[in-house]
C-alpha cells in the first residue's frame, strides 16, 4: 500500500502542486516567525550580556518626587566611597534623558521615545569603555557634544559643527567634538544618542554633583555577590543594587517576554494561514478519490481493507506535507533573513549576530506540515473507504447521499446557532469578558459557515446567476450551474476566501468605526487651533506657557495640567486649566452649574464621577493635595465626559500651588483668525524654535489617532495576505481538476458550437462565481463580528456608532472578482486547449 501511495504522488504530483503551495507557505510563516524570534532573541540577549560583561554591580536610584527633593539621586561622595571598597577596579556614574538633535530641515531625528542623551564618563585614559570614537573624540567642555555615527549621518553633522540639542530645557547649540558607535538600545532603535560632559548632563537631567546610575567594575578574583553586599552598605536606602550577572539576566527576560508577543501574533496569523490551507488539501484529495474511485475500488475487490484505503490516503498526504516542509522549511529560514534586513531598512536594527537555527524550528516545520496535510486528507480516505466495491466500478462520480447532507446541514445550523448566540451575548456583556464570548462565539461560528457553506451555495449564487446570464449568455449559464454542481467543492473552495475576508471586513469595520469616533471626538470636542506637546512625552512646564501666552495673536490659551488630589476620601487625577479660556478650547458640555465658576476658585467633575459618587453642584468637599496640605473645594459644575480633561477640572493655579514641579502634557491655543502657516510659525518660535516641541493642528491631531488605527489595519491586511494567496491557490486547484473531470463535457460543448474564447469564459465566470460567493458569506460574517467587538468598547469611546465602510466592501468584492479571474487563467487555458475528439473519448 505505500508503494501504491508513492506511486499516486508521483502520478498526480501536477495536480498536487497548489496543496505543496499552501502547506509551505503555511510551514514558511511558522518556521519563518521561530527562526525570526530565536534570531533576534540571541541577538538581544548577546547585546545585554556585552553590555554588563564587566559589570560586577550596578546601582541605581530613582527617588520619588517628595525624595528628590532632598536626594535627587547618587551623589559624588556615594560614587567615591564605592570606589574606595576593596575589589572595585572602577566606578562609573550614569545621566541620562531625553535629547532631541534636529536635522537640517529643523526636524526631529527619532521618534522622541528613543532619543536620549546622557554623560560622557571617560576613564584615566580618557576613553568611556561604552563608546567607541571614528571621528574626533569625547565632550570634555560645557560646549561640547558627541553624536552616534547614524544621527550625525542623518543629520548632515560633521565634526566642528555646531547642533542645536533640545532636552527638557531651552534649546542649546553645542560643538561637535565626536562621532561614535555604540549598542545602546535607544540608537537601535531608530532614535538618537547625545553624550554630554558630565557636569552638563548632571545639571540638566538631575542635579550637579548627583547620578541615577552607577556600573561597578571588579578587580580581578573579587566575587560579584560579596561585593554587592560592600555595595549595599554605602549606597542610600532608596537605591538598588544588583549583580550585572543579574541585571543582564533580567534584560534577557524582559527580551524574551516582549518578543513573545511578536511571537504570538505572528504564529496566529499562521495557524490562519495552515486553517485555510486545510480546505485546500481536503479538496485535493476529495477530488483525487472521486477520480480514482474504479481504481480503490479494484483494491477493495482484490483484498484491501478499509483501513488499508485510508492509510494509502493518509500515506500520500504524508508524503506531501513532508515534502511541502522541507522546502517550506527552506523558504521561512530564507523569510527570516529578509524580516530581519526589513528592520534594518526601517531603521529598527537589529544587533549583528548569527543566524540562530534551533532544533524547534525544524521539528515544528515538520510536524505541522505533515500532521496539518493528514489531518486534511483523513476524512477523503475515509469516505473513499466507505465505498462499496460493486458500487464504486460502477460510476466514476460517487455522489454523497441526500441523508449525508441532511446530517452535515443540520450540525453545522445548531453550530452556527450556538457561535451567532455567544456573540451577541458578547456584545451585549461589553468590556473584556464580553470579547472573550466573543472570541469563542466567532470560531464557533465560522465553523458552522463552514460546515453549512455547501447549503448556502445554491440560494447565493441563485442570486448571483442571472447577472452573468445576462451580461455573458450561455457561458454565464454554465458557469452558475458548474458552481452549484457540486455544492461540497464549491463550498469548500469558497470557504478559504470566506475565512481571510471574514477576518479583514471585521478588522475594517472595527477600524473605520473607532477611526470615525475618534475623528468625530476631536472634531466635536476640540475648539483650539493649535494642541502644543513635547515629542518625547515629558510635560512642559510653566515657562513654556508663558511664552505661549505672549505669542502674538494667541487669542485663548490653557494648559492641561494634570494632578492628583483626594476628594473626600476619593483619588482622582484633575486637570489644572485656565478659567475663561478652556471653554473657547475645549468643548465642555455642563450638565448642570457654570463652567465659569472654575474662575471663583470652584471645580467642575465629569458626570460619569459625580454620579457614583454622589456629588452634585454646591456640595463642598474636603480635598487632600498632593504635598499632603487639606483644604475644601466646591462644586461649580457637572460636566459631560471628556477625552481631553481628566474627570475633575480646576483652575491650574490650584494645583500648582501644591505642585513643587508643574507637569504640563498639553498646552491649547487659539489664534485670532484661525490655523494658518503665520500662527504656526510664531508658535514655533514662541518655543525657541525647540524641535522637540509638537505644534498640531486639527488634521494633527485626528491624524495621531487615526493614523495608528490605518497603521495598524494596514499590517493586519498584510499579515492576512498570505491566507487569501492560500485562498487564491484553492480557487486554481479546484478549477484545475474540474476542468480535468469535466474533459469529456467540454469536448461535447465545443462539438455543438460552443467555441474555444467562451469556454474560457465559461470557467473564468465559475471561478468568479465561487470567489464571489466566498466574498459575499466573508463580508457578512465579518461584518457582523465588527459589529459586535465595536459594541464592547461602546461605553469608554464616546461618540461611538457603527460605520460600515461601502467603500472599502465594495473594493473587496472587487479583489474576490479579480481573484477568479487571475485563478481561473491557467484552468481556463487548458479548457480551452483540449483536442475535442480526444476530450469526448475520455472516460
Amino acid at each position: 500500500m505505500f508503494r501504491t501511495a508513492l506511486r499516486n504522488v508521483l502520478a498526480h504530483k501536477a495536480r498536487l502542486l497548489m496543496t505543496v503551495l499552501a502547506v509551505m507557505l503555511g510551514v514558511a510563516f511558522v518556521s519563518g516567525t521561530l527562526v525570526f524570534t530565536d534570531t533576534l532573541s540571541q541577538a538581544f540577549r548577546n547585546q545585554s550580556a556585552k553590555s554588563y560583561d564587566d559589570v560586577a554591580v550596578a546601582v541605581s536610584m530613582y527617588p520619588s518626587p517628595e525624595e528628590a527633593a532632598k536626594t535627587p539621586g547618587l551623589s559624588q561622595a556615594v560614587i567615591d566611597r564605592i570606589g574606595e571598597l576593596d575589589g572595585v577596579a572602577s566606578v562609573t556614574g550614569r545621566v541620562d534623558g531625553f535629547a532631541g538633535v534636529p536635522d537640517k530641515d529643523g526636524k526631529l531625528i527619532g521618534v522622541g521615545w528613543s532619543n536620549k542623551g546622557t554623560n560622557f564618563a571617560p576613564g584615566p585614559d580618557g576613553k568611556d569603555r561604552a563608546y567607541a570614537f571614528a571621528q574626533g573624540a569625547g565632550p570634555l567642555q560645557d560646549g561640547q557634544i558627541a553624536l552616534d555615527k547614524d544621527t550625525a549621518a542623518k543629520g548632515g553633522y560633521q565634526v566642528g559643527d555646531t547642533v542645536r540639542v533640545a532636552t527638557n530645557g531651552p534649546v542649546k547649540e553645542y560643538a561637535l567634538s565626536g562621532v561614535f558607535t555604540t549598542d545602546d538600545g535607544a540608537v537601535s532603535a531608530g532614535g538618537s544618542l547625545v553624550l554630554f560632559d558630565t557636569s552638563v548632563a548632571q545639571q540638566q537631567y538631575v542635579k550637579a554633583g548627583f547620578y541615577r546610575d552607577a556600573t561597578v567594575v571588579a578587580a580581578p578574583g573579587t566575587d560579584a555577590n560579596k561585593l554587592l553586599d560592600a555595595v549595599l552598605k554605602v549606597v542610600p536606602k532608596d537605591a538598588t543594587a544588583q549583580t550585572g550577572q543579574a541585571l543582564a539576566d533580567r534584560q534577557a527576560e524582559d527580551i524574551e517576554s516582549g518578543l513573545g508577543a511578536l511571537k504570538q501574533v505572528l504564529l496566529g496569523f499562521a495557524g490562519i494561514a495552515l486553517f485555510v490551507g486545510v480546505f485546500l488539501i481536503a479538496n485535493t484529495f476529495t477530488m483525487l478519490v472521486a477520480q480514482r474511485t474504479r481504481e480503490l475500488a479494484l483494491m477493495r475487490a482484490v483484498g484491501a481493507s478499509r483501513k488499508q484505503i485510508t492509510r494509502s490516503v493518509l500515506a500520500e498526504a504524508g508524503l506531501v506535507g513532508l515534502i511541502a516542509s522541507v522546502v517550506g522549511y527552506g523558504l521561512g529560514v530564507a523569510l527570516a533573513v529578509g524580516l530581519r534586513s526589513g528592520m534594518n531598512a526601517f531603521d529598527l536594527k537589529v544587533p549583528g549576530g548569527p543566524l540562530v537555527l534551533s532544533a524547534t524550528p525544524v521539528v515544528a516545520a515538520l510536524s505541522v506540515g505533515v500532521l496539518i496535510t493528514m489531518f486534511a486528507a483523513w476524512l477523503p480516505g475515509r469516505r473513499a473507504a466507505k465505498i462499496p466495491p460493486v458500487a464504486a466500478m460502477s460510476s466514476v462520480h460517487a455522489a454523497a447521499t441526500t441523508k449525508s447532507l441532511v446530517v452535515r446541514n443540520s450540525i453545522g445550523a445548531a453550530i452556527t446557532a450556538l457561535g451567532a448566540v455567544l456573540i451577541v451575548l458578547g456584545a451585549g456583556k461589553g468590556g473584556e469578558d464580553g470579547r472573550m464570548l466573543i472570541a469563542g462565539g466567532a470560531f464557533t461560528t465560522l465553523i458552522g459557515v463552514i460546515v453549512l457553506i455547501p447549503l448556502l451555495s445554491r440560494p447565493v449564487i441563485a442570486l448571483i446567476r442571472p447577472l452573468f446570464v445576462g451580461v455573458f449568455g450561455v457561458s454565464g449559464k454554465l458557469a452558475g450551474l458548474n458552481a452549484v454542481r457540486n455544492p461540497r467543492r464549491t463550498g469548500a473552495t469558497a470557504s478559504a476566501l470566506a475565512i481571510g475576508l471574514t477576518l479583514v471586513t471585521g478588522l475594517t469595520v472595527l477600524g473605520t468605526t473607532v477611526g470615525a469616533a475618534l475623528d468625530k471626538m476631536t472634531t466635536d470636542q476640540i475648539r483650539a487651533d493649535y494642541m502644543i506637546s513635547m515629542a518625547s512625552g515629558d510635560g512642559m512646564n510653566e515657562e513654556a506657557l508663558a511664552a505661549i501666552e505672549k505669542t502674538p495673536g494667541a487669542t485663548a490659551v490653557s494648559p492641561q495640567l494634570a494632578g492628583w488630589m483626594t476628594l473626600k476620601g476619593k483619588d482622582v487625577s484633575a486637570s489644572g486649566v485656565t478659567p475663561g479660556d478652556i471653554e473657547k478650547l475645549i468643548k465642555l458640555d455642563t450638565v448642570n452649574g457654570s463652567l465659569g465658576s472654575l474662575g471663583e476658585g470652584r471645580i467642575a467633575i465629569a458626570e460619569k464621577t459625580a454620579t457614583k459618587q454622589g456629588w452634585k453642584v454646591g456640595d463642598t468637599l474636603p480635598v487632600e493635595y498632593g504635598d499632603k496640605k487639606k483644604g475644601k473645594l466646591t462644586v461649580g459644575a457637572i460636566f459631560e465626559d471628556s477625552e481631553f480633561v481628566s474627570p475633575v477640572v480646576v483652575d491650574a493655579e490650584i494645583i500648582t500651588a501644591h505642585e513643587q514641579q508643574s507637569y504640563i502634557p498639553q498646552i491649547f491655543v487659539a489664534m485670532d483668525g484661525g490655523a494658518s502657516a503665520a500662527g504656526e510659525k510664531a508658535l514655533a518660535k514662541a518655543m525657541g524654535d525647540n524641535p522637540a516641541v509638537t505644534v498640531m493642528d486639527k488634521k494633527d491631531i485626528r491624524d495621531l489617532f487615526g493614523g495608528q488605527i490605518n497603521l495598524l489595519l494596514n499590517i493586519m491586511y498584510g499579515l492576512l495576505a498570505m491566507a487569501l494567496i492560500i485562498a487564491i491557490l484553492g480557487v486554481v486547484n479546484t478549477l484545475a481538476m474540474s476542468v480535468f473531470e469535466r474533459q469529456q463535457e467540454i469536448g461535447m460543448l465545443r462539438a455543438i458550437g460552443l467555441d474555444r474564447r467562451r469556454v474560457k469564459r465559461m470557467v473564468r465566470l465559475e471561478a468568479v462565481v465561487i470567489s464571489l460567493f466566498g466574498a459575499v458569506v466573508g463580508i457578512g460574517l465579518g461584518a457582523f463580528l465588527g459589529w459586535a467587538i465595536g459594541e464592547t468598547f461602546k461605553s469608554t469611546l464616546p461618540g461611538y456608532a457603527l460605520v460600515l465602510p461601502w467603500d472599502r466592501i465594495g473594493i473587496f468584492v472587487v479583489l474576490a472578482g479579480l481573484v477568479g479571474v487571475l485563478a481561473s487563467l491557467w484552468p481556463a487555458r487548458s479548457a480551452a486547449r483540449l483536442n475535442m475528439l480526444t476530450a469526448i473519448k475520455t472516460e
